[in-house]
């Protein structure tokens, strides 16, 4: 039920917590942001993430996919995009509440599901193509194949088709069996939240995926210093977002952390070019193994 306070400010419909380790929680900094609701006229409370909620994040990001196999990272994809699919209304009110039109809303949702399909089927199939056998001057076997980076931090794109870029920047990550920290769009953490509660509801192991919500100003700093983050995907717009991009390159570098940023309206991401190998290929990395021939 919408409320007003005495001094007349706009109505607060929900308020939405952190999702961490596969729980909704409130920030330990107890701080809010007000963001507005285009569909009720009144607003929506968020948290406002803090820097110890980002160690929880982390820790619990660390634990992730525990060595489950290929195979069933994709089982749960599957399960993922189902849950979506028995949650569209809800997704696309959510897109709808930031202002966009009911048909577009529909639209991205359908789009987004089709993707999480998209990497489900991939889970236990790159691992394949980026494998090699290397031709070796010796009586030696010598084979690469990818194993995840680890913990990655993904900012996706500030506006927008909001499901849609979560979803096309978030699962190649987790697809390739790392743990995802994921900074929510602040001008619709709504929908983040909502796509969460998907998450919450189908077989995603606790800590997988990780979102914190409040001030990217505060919040990308923060994942760039933080060295138990082995990398960052940073989409940010080349001109409104310059300064922060070229700080979180700047703080990644001094951990030796691996840091993508990139243009986020370079890339069309309803068409196919915003899916596929590329995309899961920056966040492997490549072990190569030596044997002697005959042992």
């Amino acid at each position: 039920m919408d409320t007003m306070d005495r001094t007349g400010r706009l109505p607060v419909d929900k308020t939405y917590k952190l999702f961490i380790k596969n729980e909704f929680v409130r920030s330990e900094s107890g701080r809010s942001l007000a963001v507005a609701n285009e569909t009720t006229g009144g607003v929506t409370n968020v948290s406002r993430a803090s820097r110890k909620d980002t160690r929880e994040a982390v820790i619990a990001a660390k634990a992730g996919w525990a060595g489950e196999t290929a195979y069933l990272r994709g089982q749960i994809l599957y399960r993922l995009a189902e849950v979506m699919e028995g949650r569209r209304a809800e997704l696309a009110d959510a897109r709808a509440a930031a202002g966009v039109s009911t048909d577009e809303a529909r639209e991205e949702v359908d789009l987004a599901i089709d993707r999480v399909v998209h990497y489900a089927g991939w889970t236990d199939k790159f691992g394949m193509l980026l494998s090699s056998t290397n031709p070796v001057a010796g009586p030696h076997f010598n084979v690469t194949s990818p194993e995840p980076t680890g913990v990655v931090g993904v900012v996706p794109p500030d506006g927008g088709a909001t499901l849609l870029t979560m979803v096309s920047t978030v699962l190649p990550v987790i697809a390739s069996g790392n743990g995802v920290i994921v900074v929510a769009p602040e001008r619709d953490p709504r929908t983040t939240i909502v796509w969460c509660e998907c998450i919450a509801t189908s077989d995603m192991p606790a800590g997988v995926v990780n979102v914190l919500t409040g001030l990217r100003s505060e919040l990308v700093p923060q994942l760039a210093k933080h060295m138990d983050i082995q990398a960052l995907d940073v989409w940010m717009s080349s001109t409104v977002d310059a300064a922060l991009a070229k700080q979180a390159a700047v703080d990644g570098a001094d951990n030796v952390k691996r840091v993508k940023v990139r243009d986020s309206q370079s890339v069309d991401w309803a068409s196919d070019e915003a899916q596929g190998l590329s995309f899961i290929e920056p966040w492997v990395e490549q072990k190569t193994v030596w044997h002697p021939v005959g042992l």
